[in-house]
């Protein structure tokens, strides 16, 4: 790829985003002054930003994303640890599939929000329901992309591997989690946004400390610019944890052909 092409694209990765934030910004500030959205209810942008720098100062903001963001961090770490060896153990046995296929299938279209009332009788207004409430929501993606991870393993690699005569350790080492960790790459990110929706979903409903519950608060007290202010800093965070995704994703998987690709666009 020459050096004229390398440069368009890069041009092209930064000016298209900023220009589409720049739209979206402009029909917020443009909609609520036309009157094709309600003023009262929905302020222009510049109110928005305005409120939004009044709590970049204040710790009620800081200490919301804290809350949500740890509340978040629990609860994909207790996604990993049911989803991956549970993905990775039906991929990898024909028996574990069929003894946990119906009962997922069962589980996964039921949507998270719906278990609020059973969670709430289980674990009441404590904060540990809406981790518990993400990691069931986190858990699915994860735990079926490593199963399609490991089930994708090329078969002709593994009779090889057992040809040469490697153990059960150095096959998975060398060849099975080579295959799954782009697999579960995608389904971390996946399931990083679904945890995050999730968290936020609870401290809404619940009124449990977070940024939904603050956009609770300022909409039960009728202060919309403060309301979508901690609305933007919620998509904000979650736009930050799906970069540093990305960024750890482009780091492990160096070796894969699809980073390559990025690097050669780039």
């Amino acid at each position: 790829m020459s050096a004229q092409v390398r440069r368009r694209l890069r041009t092209e990765a930064v000016v298209l985003p900023a220009l589409g934030v720049a739209v979206a910004v402009a029909a917020v500030e443009l909609a609520p002054r036309l009157g094709i959205l309600p003023r009262q209810s929905f302020p222009p942008f510049s109110e928005i930003f305005g409120a939004l720098a009044g709590l970049l100062g204040d710790s009620e903001l800081w200490g919301a994303v804290r809350d949500t963001l740890s509340s978040w961090a629990l609860s994909m770490v207790f996604a990993i640890l049911i989803a991956v060896p549970l993905g990775m153990a039906m991929g990898s046995s024909r028996v574990g599939a069929l003894l946990m296929r119906l009962t997922i299938d069962f589980l996964r279209p039921i949507p998270s929000v719906a278990l609020i009332p059973i969670l709430v009788l289980i674990y009441g207004t404590q904060p540990s329901i809406k981790v518990a409430l993400a990691t069931l929501g986190a858990t699915f993606p994860l735990l079926f992309q490593a199963m399609y991870g490991v089930a994708d393993v090329d078969p002709v690699a593994k009779d090889t591997a057992r040809a040469f005569g490697l153990g059960g350790w150095s096959r998975a080492r060398r060849i099975t989690f080579p295959s799954v960790v782009p697999y579960l790459t995608t389904g971390l990110r996946i399931s990083a946004s679904v945890a995050l929706i999730l968290v936020v979903t609870g401290e809404y409903v619940v009124g449990v400390a977070g940024l939904g519950r603050e956009v609770l608060i300022a909409q039960s007290g009728g202060a919309y610019d403060r309301m979508y202010a901690f609305i933007v800093a919620t998509g904000v965070l979650g736009l930050g944890v799906n970069l540093a995704l990305l960024a750890a994703e482009r780091r492990v998987l160096f070796w894969h052909a699809s980073q390559r690709g990025q690097g050669a666009d780039e």
